[in-house]
């Protein structure tokens, strides 16, 4: 019954994640933000709702290891989504084909990443109105370096060509106020997914008697991010390459700021003190992998297939690895 409920929720969760990269795309040609802002705003704050259930509700039952674990792990699997799809749509050469902007994303998350690994670290018991001092921090450097980067994008944009909106049809399918309302539903529909998916998952682990860190950071972790794994394969297929990888790198994010709200509803000490040491491995193979992606939007330059395969064959062996690695604690 356990597995049939996790299934339920698993699969409403894409169904939902399909018409909301739709909707995305709708927006990205009904308005005058971009691709890479649609992708790196909107739609990846929606697809990293069933993370923030997922942990905040983990909290709740008391259970800080899937709360981090998953978010952590979430993080992980985005970079394994965004390598898998490269492989798989090699031919497209996505991280040759993307703004050089994606480089500020892709840094900002390196940057919290590192952060979130040294939190683990030195395990701070400091709280400052509740919250955790590194969580604090890890919130405020996400919130200026957001501001930075939306800024940078917008003027991006800015400096679009306008042929993209003339060739639009006069009419499209929806208007703009139902695309809105559209995202909107299905953006509470994953939302009510992933509160479904972090009790069941709490409740596997217990059973099952597998660790928490490891259901959190690779179990659980991959079903809540089925939205970015659907959003990503939408907006290849839509052709909208700067909204796939702007969905997954502004995804990893957000996800960095639901430490600080799972924090805040951890009344116990600062949550990075209170999990298992097991979750550096994740917090470790995170930052290298973001740095390899780095390197890869960075490289423009022709070059033969399997040197440019390298970064995302890295990518995915090192996710394998730390994922074994965890299972072994």
């Amino acid at each position: 019954m356990l597995f049939i409920l996790f299934g339920t929720a698993a699969v409403s969760t894409v169904l939902a994640a399909i018409a909301l990269s739709r909707y995305a795309d709708e927006l990205s040609e009904k308005t005058s933000l971009g691709g890479m802002l649609v992708g790196t705003t909107l739609l990846a704050g929606a697809t990293s709702m069933p993370e923030v259930t997922t942990s905040i509700s983990a909290v709740f039952i008391g259970n800080p290891d899937i709360a981090v674990g998953n978010m952590l792990g979430s993080n992980l699997f985005n970079l394994f989504i965004i390598a898998s799809f490269d492989l798989y749509y090699r031919k497209k050469r996505l991280y040759q084909s993307v703004k050089h902007e994606h480089l500020y994303t892709a840094g900002l998350g390196l940057i919290l990443s590192l952060m979130v690994l040294l939190a683990l670290t030195r395990r701070s018991e400091y709280m400052v109105y509740g919250l955790g001092v590194d969580t604090l921090f890890i919130a405020l450097v996400c919130g200026l370096g957001m501001y930075i980067v939306s800024k940078a994008v917008q003027t991006s944009e800015q400096n679009i060509p306008a042929t993209r909106q003339a060739n639009l049809p006069v009419e499209t399918e929806f208007s703009l106020k139902k695309t809105m309302a559209g995202f909107f539903i299905m953006a509470v529909v994953i939302t009510g997914a992933g509160t479904t998916l972090s009790f069941v998952g709490d409740e596997i682990a217990r059973v099952t008697s597998i660790g928490s860190s490891f259901v959190g950071s690779f179990f659980l972790a991959a079903t809540t991010s089925m939205p970015e794994a659907i959003a990503v394969l939408v907006a290849l297929r839509l052709n909208n390459v700067n909204m796939a990888l702007g969905s997954i790198l502004g995804s990893n994010i957000f996800n960095m700021l639901i430490l600080t709200g799972s924090d805040a509803f951890y009344r116990n000490a600062p949550i990075l003190s209170n999990v298992s040491s097991s979750l550096q491995i994740t917090a470790l193979f995170l930052s290298l992998l973001s740095v390899i992606v780095m390197l890869a939007v960075m490289r423009k330059k022709q070059m033969s297939t399997f040197s440019y395969l390298a970064p995302s064959l890295l990518v995915i062996a090192g996710y394998f690895y730390a994922s074994y690695k965890l299972f072994l604690g």
